[in-house]
């Protein structure tokens, strides 16, 4: 454990970021999730709606700084694309 006072809020601060950062790469997932599930299921109305809601989160995750900004294009070309293939 650090010494110095200053070091020891760094500890506290990097561990409520860390937490933050978890929480919204975990919200990211689960969108992800349901848009594949839709995919999957061939329900494009589905997959569409859900695909609104996943590169909304992906955006402001990126916005927040927890994703760089190719790999949000990255993973809301492949989920347009997964979408786009139902068709």
């Amino acid at each position: 454990m650090a010494n110095i006072k200053s070091a020891k809020k760094r500890i506290l601060v990097n561990r409520t970021k860390q937490a933050r950062n978890k929480s919204i790469r975990s919200a990211v997932k689960t969108s992800i999730k349901k848009v594949d599930a839709a995919v999957a299921a061939k329900d494009l109305t589905a997959a569409q709606d859900a695909l609104k809601v996943a590169i909304s989160k992906i955006e402001k995750a990126t916005a927040k700084g927890v994703y760089h900004k190719n790999n949000c294009a990255r993973k809301v070309s492949r989920l347009a694309k997964a979408v786009n293939t139902i068709k």
